[in-house]
């Protein structure tokens, strides 16, 4: 039997875009264009670096999106931010500060994350630390595990689930066998998450 021992790591996200003025497509929402599962989207509670180069008077080092989903940075306030990758938002800023700069490059880097709801992973029931954890390109059951820092002596870990929205707005429950994983190495049940699954972990019965 292999037994896996868990190091736990926390997660460092490193994403920079840099955008110079262009003009939005008419197809789409100013600056917006279609989100690519792998990319990041930028959620509420979330911390940027904007920097505009050249101009550090207009660059913000550390700026939070608020609750609302916007940020404001000199001579741009109240940008929507949520629900945009950086790249989308980098762009968007740019725009805005033609009227000011000419031809301006913008970098937004994501410092700290937390990510939009929608795309959230939520671990309920017999984890050490049930939480929301933020999707990334990747993410697997041993990437959540880690970061829940396993089970708790009372989970059924082989009768949890994983529970999925699809796109065609139905639900799909997944089985994953979490104890066989941990305790036995099968790798087999290291299964893939998606972005907004949650995670189900029930008690065992005794």
């Amino acid at each position: 039997m292999v037994r896996l021992r868990f190091t736990l790591w926390g997660f460092l996200l490193a994403a920079c875009f840099t955008a110079s003025c262009t003009p939005p497509s008419s197809q789409s929402p100013a600056g917006s264009v279609p989100v690519q599962q792998s990319e990041y989207v930028i959620g509420a509670g979330d911390n940027l670096g904007v920097f505009v180069y050249q101009s550090p008077q207009l660059s913000e080092e550390s700026v939070a999106v608020r609750p609302d989903g916007k940020i404001s940075i000199p001579l741009v306030q109240d940008i929507q931010a949520a629900g945009l990758t950086p790249a989308q938002l980098a762009s968007n800023i740019a725009q805005r500060l033609t009227q000011y700069v000419k031809d301006p490059h913008v970098t937004v880097i994501v410092k700290s994350f937390v990510g939009p709801l929608d795309r959230q992973i939520k671990v309920i029931g017999e984890a050490a630390e049930p939480q929301a954890i933020p999707y990334r390109d990747g993410l697997r059951v041993l990437d959540v595990l880690v970061a829940t820092k396993g089970l708790t002596k009372y989970a059924a870990g082989n009768r949890a689930i994983i529970v999925r929205h699809e796109p065609n707005g139905k639900t799909t429950e997944i089985h994953v066998h979490l104890s066989d994983l941990i305790n036995d190495g099968d790798m087999s049940q290291n299964v893939r998450m998606e972005p907004g699954d949650t995670l189900i972990i029930p008690q065992s019965w005794f």
